[in-house]
């Protein structure tokens, strides 16, 4: 699934980065909040301004059966065994029936530090689905459209004038990606560089496209850098402000942040692992190599409030929203049955997973039930396979078996 993947031994002096395809970083619900009309913005219309405003939707009250939760428990910490885990934070929250919370394993091996369910965990490309929100917002305020061109927003994308916002946002655009040997590297030289959105995207400026757009379905990070470009210019204020304004402080997600210094990831928070000769190998992290593709961090009910928000369509008409879900499965990219704008499905349960530099993350609402997932985890590249997204699909199984959805 399009990632960076980062190796280290015991320091960054011996770095080794291999790029695979890319980098990284690789869910209408009834626990969603009230929602009334908001004022038109200056100079838009009522009609194009009719978006909802959001309440931060509160968890569903009790918690899961005693049986139901211990066969969760079960399934999680099988799974962590069968790809060497350390740590997980989950929950599973089900309006009507009740919630779940658990952490299992270890945050820090070194420190024998145990998980806690208050950790901060990066959300690596959980990101995306922030970024295409903030997107589709600005089209609901008809403050650009889904069917303009690239090269309006951002000069020098090969084929610019051809390849849409709507392309960018469900992967179809064929540009090439900035995890190219130049990129690696400059980041080899200084693997703390703190990189801008529009120094990630000028490694992809001018380079050959992978396919003609709308052609293929191939995921990768700069089509979601280039939309955080594309918010700046449209609104004139930096990602991060942009991101606060419009979706972290309306829902009241304190423990959410877009972080580019690492140094500023501040509380308890877990280690990131991937395998290595010896057992979990402790990663580096700098999260300004993902931008607004990946560099978001956030606490599993922060997550669990994104995931009832994302699948029910809070912050967008429900126009907007439907026409977000239209989507087709991915030619290269992430394990979702398709991918739509910014976010995919499985199995009928929406939401974004992410992977890489020693992190798993998925976050997933089902609309029928209300129900949403969030996993957690502390170790990436295990053997392709994604261990958070192999959670989530073991977990919604047990919730269809047990008959609760």
């Amino acid at each position: 699934m399009a990632r960076l993947t980062v190796r280290r031994s015991k320091t960054m002096g011996a770095l080794a980065v291999i790029a695979a395809g890319g980098l990284l970083l690789a869910g209408c619900s009834a626990g969603g909040g009230t929602t009334t009309s908001t004022a038109a913005p200056a100079g838009v219309s009522d009609e194009a301004a009719a978006v909802p405003e959001p309440t931060r939707p509160a968890a569903p009250e009790g918690e899961l059966p005693a049986e139901l939760q211990s066969e969760l428990q079960s399934t999680l910490e099988s799974t962590m065994a069968e790809y060497s885990v350390p740590g997980a934070a989950v929950g599973v929250w089900i309006p009507g029936v009740g919630s779940w919370t658990t952490a299992s394993g270890l945050a820090d091996i070194a420190g024998n530090v145990p998980v806690t369910t208050e950790m901060s965990w990066p959300l690596r490309s959980v990101t995306k689905s922030y970024t295409v929100t903030l997107i589709l917002q600005l089209v609901d305020e008809g403050k650009l459209s889904l069917d303009d061109t690239i090269d309006q927003y951002v000069e020098g994308v090969t084929d610019g004038d051809r390849i849409t916002i709507r392309q960018l946002a469900d992967m179809s655009s064929g540009n090439a990606d900035y995890t190219n040997d130049a990129f690696l590297a400059d980041f080899s030289q200084d693997t703390t560089k703190i990189y801008t959105i529009d120094e990630l995207n000028g490694f992809m400026l001018g380079l050959p496209a992978q396919f003609e757009p709308g052609t293929a379905k191939v995921y990768t990070n700069a089509n979601t850098n280039l939309l955080g470009a594309v918010i700046e210019k449209v609104t004139g204020a930096d990602y991060d402000q942009v991101l606060q304004e419009r979706i972290l402080d309306p829902l009241g997600q304190t423990g959410t942040h877009y972080i580019v210094d690492v140094a500023d990831w501040t509380g308890p928070h877990p280690t990131g692992y991937q395998p290595g000769a010896t057992g979990p190998e402790a990663q580096d992290q700098n999260p300004s190599i993902l931008g607004a593709a990946g560099a978001m961090f956030s606490t599993l009910d922060d997550s669990r409030v994104w995931a009832d928000t994302l699948g029910d369509g809070t912050l967008l008409t429900p126009e907007t929203q439907a026409e977000r879900q239209e989507g087709a499965p991915l030619d290269a990219g992430p394990p979702y049955d398709r991918y739509a704008l910014g976010m995919g499905e499985t199995a009928g349960w929406w939401g974004h997973n992410g992977e890489g530099v020693g992190f798993t993350a998925a976050v997933f609402h089902q609309s029928e039930s209300g129900a949403s997932i969030v996993v957690f985890m502390n170790e990436s590249d295990v053997d392709d396979a994604h261990p958070a997204d192999q959670t989530f699909r073991r977990l919604a199984e047990v919730l269809t078996a047990q008959g609760v959805l």
